[in-house]
């Protein structure tokens, strides 16, 4: 079984070159062909918006919103509930392909075989 990678990003302007790691090594990873899981939760939820979504200003980093899309293309993106909830952040706010779920749903997939866990 091919490994994957499961990376939780937790930050967003306030840690911008951490936020900044995360997508970056996630859509690396998604377009090398490796199954790829992104967890936003805390500030780094507004990544997923569909409107007015949380950008970088970091010199010579690629931009969010190419990374995201593709990492919505290749791999998968899920919003932390809670974290969701304290924004007022619902499904119909963020972008397709993306989707809310809970702790459990974390801890499930990270305990699969084969899963490397990143936490950014």
């Amino acid at each position: 079984m091919a490994r994957s990678l499961l990376i939780k990003i937790t930050c967003a302007a306030e840690a911008a070159e951490r936020a900044n790691q995360g997508l970056t090594v996630a859509a690396t990873a998604a377009a090398s062909g490796v199954p790829v899981s992104v967890w936003l939760a805390g500030e780094a939820t507004g990544f997923a918006l569909r409107e007015g979504a949380t950008t970088l200003d970091l010199p010579l980093a690629t931009a969010v919103p190419e990374l995201m899309a593709t990492i919505l293309e290749l791999g998968r993106v899920t919003v932390c509930g809670q974290c969701a909830a304290r924004r007022n952040i619902s499904e119909n706010d963020i972008a397709g392909g993306a989707r809310i779920a809970g702790a459990a749903g974390f801890v499930e997939e990270a305990l699969l075989d084969g899963v490397q866990a990143l936490v950014y």
